[in-house]
Parts: C-alpha cells; sequence; structure tokens
C-alpha cells in the first residue's frame, strides 16, 4: 500500500541534528521509499512517498522520527490509479 508521510519540525529539533540523524537512518524492513522530499519551508520539512506491506512498518518509522517530527500519514494512490478508479465510478455497475 502507498503512503504520504508529512514531517513537520519540531521547535526543540534543529535541521542540522534531523539531516545528522538522516544520513545514518534508513526505512524499516517492508517498507521501501518511493520519494522523500526536503522543502525549503520552516512549515514543512520532509514529505515521503512510500510503499509499506503493512501497518507495523509505518509505525516503526513513526517511532524513530516522532521526537523531531509531528507526523502526517495517509494512504495514497497514483494519478494512474485514481483515474482507473475514476472510470471504473463513472461506468457504474457492471450488468
Amino acid at each position: 500500500m502507498l503512503f504520504v508521510v508529512i514531517g513537520k519540525p519540531k521547535a526543540a529539533s534543529s535541521g542540522k541534528e534531523r539531516i545528522a540523524r538522516r544520513v545514518s537512518w534508513e526505512y524499516p524492513a517492508g517498507m521501501r521509499m518511493v520519494a522523500e522530499y526536503w522543502p525549503m519551508s520552516t512549515e514543512v520539512a520532509v514529505i515521503a512517498v512510500a510503499e509499506a506491506d503493512n501497518v507495523a512498518s509505518i509505525m516503526r518509522a513513526i517511532v524513530d522520527w516522532d521526537d523531531v517530527f509531528d507526523l502526517t500519514v495517509v494512504p495514497a494512490m497514483t494519478a494512474e490509479q485514481g483515474l482507473e478508479m475514476a472510470k471504473q465510478m463513472q461506468a457504474g455497475p457492471s450488468a
């Protein structure tokens, strides 16, 4: 399943500290990074798109970072998947 993770930095952490920590951190087993972005923003410090085999993998990542980020995790789908679903919904139930 695909997830989008948005991390807002907590005031008690510094960018320097978070970057140093990220250099050595790896995504937990069962979670694969699709994309990771570091926006030039004071509001959001990281946006990650990841695939996970189960929610436990996501929870492990949250526990690793919840001391320095307020994290929002939401399930997602690609635009291609969304468009396919929209076409199916427009077609209605098949006879």
